[in-house]
């Protein structure tokens, strides 16, 4: 009487992967092999939505099925949803603070891998973020911020330049949405009779808050 040995067999393949993703796994210590998957083949390409244990049995020439079957616990890994946190819009030649979350690293499109940045941009732009996380999983979509930046606006003047003495003249501002002269004045259009020479300096204030 010849006894034939039961056979042993085992899986091969990475216990984890990222959401999406798909991974390959083999078998190996028997003649033929029966999976969890109903799947026959030495080698099975799986990719599991959720954490998961895939088993399997084998048989040998003989005709003897494995006593145990083997199992491979796999986990899957989430993908980071990142997120910017920012300004989105400001005047010419100033500078903003985006911060990057939800994930562990990040890559931003300045090429930056800092968790905050500041920006100085000079015309429209859309940042985006992509982020990685502790897994090494990478997030699917990149977050993105677009950033409007609002030019300062150009004011001017309008009035006769000089006068007599005892006289008094208009001056009119434009080029922006409201005003402050150096006479402390906030109207768009003020009546002043200096003494004596002087000049007079206008700032204004664009509707976006920018200032000359």
């Amino acid at each position: 009487v010849s006894v034939s040995p039961l056979p042993t067999v085992s899986i091969t393949g990475t216990n984890a992967l990222c959401s999406g993703q798909s991974i390959n796994v083999s078998a190996s210590g028997a003649n033929t092999y029966t999976w969890s998957t109903n799947s026959n083949l030495s080698s099975i390409s799986v990719a599991p939505t959720s954490n998961i244990t895939y088993t399997l049995s084998g048989t040998s020439t003989a005709g003897c099925v494995s006593a145990a079957a083997a199992s491979l616990v796999v986990t899957v890994n989430a993908l980071p949803v990142v997120s910017i946190t920012g300004t989105n819009a400001l005047c010419s030649g100033q500078s903003i603070n985006l911060t990057a979350s939800g994930a562990n690293t990040y890559t931003w499109s300045t090429n930056s891998n800092l968790s905050s940045i500041s920006v100085a941009p000079t015309s429209n732009i859309t940042y985006t973020l992509s982020g990685t996380s502790t897994a090494g999983c990478v997030s699917a979509a990149a977050a993105s911020l677009a950033v409007t930046v609002n030019p300062l606006p150009t004011v001017s003047i309008t009035g006769t330049n000089a006068l007599c003495s005892g006289q008094s003249i208009n001056l009119s501002a434009s080029g922006a949405n409201t005003y402050t002269w150096s006479t402390n004045s906030n109207l768009s259009s003020i009546s002043v009779a200096p003494t004596s020479n002087i000049t007079y300096t206008l700032s204004g204030t664009s509707t976006a808050g920018c200032v000359s």
